[in-house]
């Protein structure tokens, strides 16, 4: 059984400004590319949701690699999974807000 997604709106906001940042400095193609490899782990995610590594044990937040530059972080609540944050790899570790 698939769990549901839901977003944050932290999440959904650094999703919206990764966009426009793909849109103006690269190209649709790039970001088109991006917003399909983030959708593919979503399906992937609300069938198993495990597939990602333990970031906070306290928090239970777990984090993926989309690409190389972008992390996404998750948490796993009951029947639903929270999309918290996504993260630029090129930050400080201490930028993450979880």
């Amino acid at each position: 059984m698939a769990l549901t997604i839901r977003w944050t709106k932290r999440a959904e906001k650094k999703f919206d400004e990764i966009i426009e940042y793909l849109s103006v400095e690269w190209n649709e193609q790039v970001t088109e590319a991006f917003v399909k490899k983030v959708y593919d782990f979503i399906d992937t995610l609300g069938d198993f949701p495990e597939i990602g590594i333990i970031e906070n044990k306290e928090k239970a937040i777990r984090g993926f690699t989309i690409v190389k530059q972008i992390n996404i972080f998750y948490h796993i609540d009951g029947s639903q999974i929270i999309i918290l944050d996504f993260s630029d790899n090129r930050q400080s570790p201490k930028k993450k807000r979880f």
